[in-house]
């Protein structure tokens, strides 16, 4: 099935992300177009032996479909054939407040990606983009109002954390450290609402993990889940959440907790070793803490 290219849509001008929650009104994101697994970068790919393109790029049209359904303006960054997991938009930038931080990409095979970011953010004259020295990707960083969590994973080092915590002076920055073979911080947890997460208890360490359940009120993912992006899923505000259609027991525990969950097919996608977060990168959200105080 041949799959028609996402079209872009007016751009906002501003930059502003202070949560994961707060109701996402701009996003940027890829086609699968080129997506394919050459050099096996994480655990999940190595499992897998191939994508079929057109099923994943319906998949990411079907996605991009029900994002635009509930008011966001999604914008598309063109996808380069030499580039295969450019469809992973979130983990090659990040916006922190009105700051754009471009990532500083790791493996060879992903960092081609960032150039791309650039020229696009240059078309729209955009000139507070923030970069890093050392290696870190968008995958590890959750912005939780006044606090970041880090994820320092075989993606993010220590030397990046610290360049990050001195562009950002005002907030605490926790770093969780992760355990071998996780990809990401956003594949093991991931921020609901001002009170709640969804997280994967033994990606972390002792220490870590108590600093997670003081925070938040914590929904547990299983082995399983976790293995096939459970825990990957994207709040769009409202306490809506986007959640892969196969995981019926993670979604019910979702909706027990008060959320409305908005199921996806992306069994194809997933097979990189991404799902919804790791596809969107943020540009707008709503800050929730301005919303509560005008009611």
């Amino acid at each position: 099935m041949e799959v028609c290219p996402v079209k872009d849509t007016a751009a906002r001008t501003a930059f502003n992300c202070s949560t994961e929650y707060g109701q996402l009104l701009d996003v940027l994101v890829s086609e699968p177009r080129h997506m394919r697994i050459e050099a096996k970068i994480n655990e999940t790919q190595k499992h897998y032996e191939g994508i079929q393109t057109n099923v994943a790029l319906q998949q990411h049209r079907d996605f991009v479909h029900l994002l635009k359904e509930e008011g966001i303006t999604v914008h598309q960054l063109p996808s380069k054939s030499s580039l295969h997991e450019q469809v992973f938009t979130r983990d090659i930038g990040f916006v922190i407040d009105s700051h754009f931080y471009t990532s500083s990409m790791k493996e060879d095979v992903r960092k081609g990606e960032t150039s791309e970011l650039t020229a696009w953010m240059n078309s729209r004259d955009t000139n507070d983009i923030r970069t890093f020295h050392h290696p870190i990707e968008g995958g590890d960083v959750l912005v939780d109002a006044n606090t970041i969590w880090i994820g320092h994973s075989g993606r993010t080092s220590m030397e990046a954390v610290q360049e990050l915590k001195q562009q950002e002076p005002d907030r605490d920055v926790n770093v969780l450290s992760l355990a071998d073979g996780t990809l990401h911080l956003d594949c093991v947890l991931n921020i609901l609402d001002a009170h709640t997460a969804l997280a994967y208890p033994e990606a972390f360490t002792d220490e870590g993990w108590q600093l997670i359940q003081e925070r938040f009120e914590v929904i547990p993912a299983t082995k399983d889940e976790t293995f096939h992006m459970g825990p990957n899923v994207l709040s769009i505000g409202r306490n809506k959440v986007i959640s892969l259609s196969r995981h019926t027991r993670l979604n019910e525990s979702l909706e027990k907790k008060g959320f409305e969950v908005l199921p996806v097919d992306f069994s194809e996608i997933i097979k990189s070793g991404g799902a919804f977060r790791c596809c969107t990168l943020p540009l707008y959200r709503e800050d929730p803490r301005d919303t509560a105080a005008q009611l």
